[in-house]
């Protein structure tokens, strides 16, 4: 804490939100909590689904639990200060602020990664199905978890350290709902070269790669489809890419347009597009998930069916 306060004569940051009108406070703030309940209820019920069916005990919904776990964290790192925001001071410490990016950027990243790996899953399942259950070892699929969870840390403490280094002289308002990385280093006053150099190059991979690797995976899946020759069969490869290509475009789309442009440029337009990645898809996953997948519907209606009060015998 002694750090922070030599590093900065700003002992916390005003967070704007989305409205700066009283009367918009309470309907936000029931939005919102709403979409909590939402996104925290529809991730648990696809974790325990998984968990309590063992049909679903395969690679690709053994990825699907994580990502659920990681959009909880990622939506409670964001939404329940929101909601606070909403009905009492918009203030935020300055630890407590850089504590919000490093989860932002490390979870949001988690959950980039995942996808990139949920594609590889599927790139394997159809373009080399007999050798599948070599290849998606359960080993495997921890070490690529792990890979996946631990990078994007790396990422976000480098990013942090680097902020941190930084003066924050005169302005203390930030001009969204979170600390974002682009907003705080507008209102720094010592030079941020360094930090955009790092945000352009090291931001830009850790962001794009995983775009990529997606991409690539999709048109190898795309290529091998087209092979199959009766209709049935491209329907049935197709059915198990739909929800994974409906999650990548929303969460990829919200986030190219928020983050691939220069950090002077940031304005407050970009609010609905980081709702979208950062509450939005969150919340939405289970439902694209679990509304595509006979599987994952038959794990849901098992689990709920468990769980009802069996009647009293006669």
């Amino acid at each position: 804490m002694e750090r922070l306060n030599q590093t900065s004569s700003v002992s916390e940051f005003i967070l704007l939100g989305l409205s700066s009108q009283p009367e918009d406070q309470k309907p936000l703030f029931i939005l919102f909590l709403i979409m909590y309940l939402v996104t925290i209820t529809g991730n648990l019920l696809i974790i325990l689904a998984i968990r309590s069916d063992p049909q679903l005990h395969t690679p690709m919904y053994f990825f699907l639990s994580v990502l659920s776990f990681t959009d909880i964290c990622f939506t409670t790192t964001i939404v329940p200060r929101m909601l606070v925001n909403f009905l009492s001071h918009k203030t935020i410490s300055y630890a407590g602020c850089l504590t919000q990016m490093y989860f932002i950027y490390a979870l949001g990243n988690t959950d980039s990664c995942l996808l990139a790996v949920m594609a590889y899953d599927r790139y394997v399942a159809i373009c080399d199905p007999f050798h599948y259950v070599t290849i998606m070892s359960h080993r495997r699929c921890v070490l690529l978890v792990a890979f996946s969870c631990s990078l994007p840390h790396f990422h976000s403490l480098l990013h942090t350290l680097l902020l941190n280094q930084l003066t924050f002289c005169d302005s203390n308002i930030i001009h969204n709902f979170l600390c974002d990385l682009s907003p705080l280093i507008k209102l720094s006053c010592s030079p941020t070269f360094v930090n955009e150099i790092v945000i352009l190059i090291e931001g830009s991979f850790i962001l794009v790669t995983p775009f990529l690797c997606i991409t690539f995976s999709y048109i190898q899946i795309l290529i091998a489809v087209l092979k199959i020759p009766s209709a049935s069969g491209k329907r049935k490869a197709f059915s198990t890419c739909g929800s994974h290509l409906t999650v990548v475009t929303l969460f990829y789309g919200s986030i190219f347009y928020v983050y691939l442009q220069p950090v002077s440029t940031y304005t407050v337009r970009d609010h609905m597009a980081t709702i979208v990645y950062t509450v939005l898809s969150s919340m939405l996953n289970p439902f694209i998930y679990s509304l595509r997948n006979k599987d994952l519907k038959q794990g849901l209606r098992k689990l709920v069916g468990r769980r009802k009060p069996q009647a009293a015998p006669s």
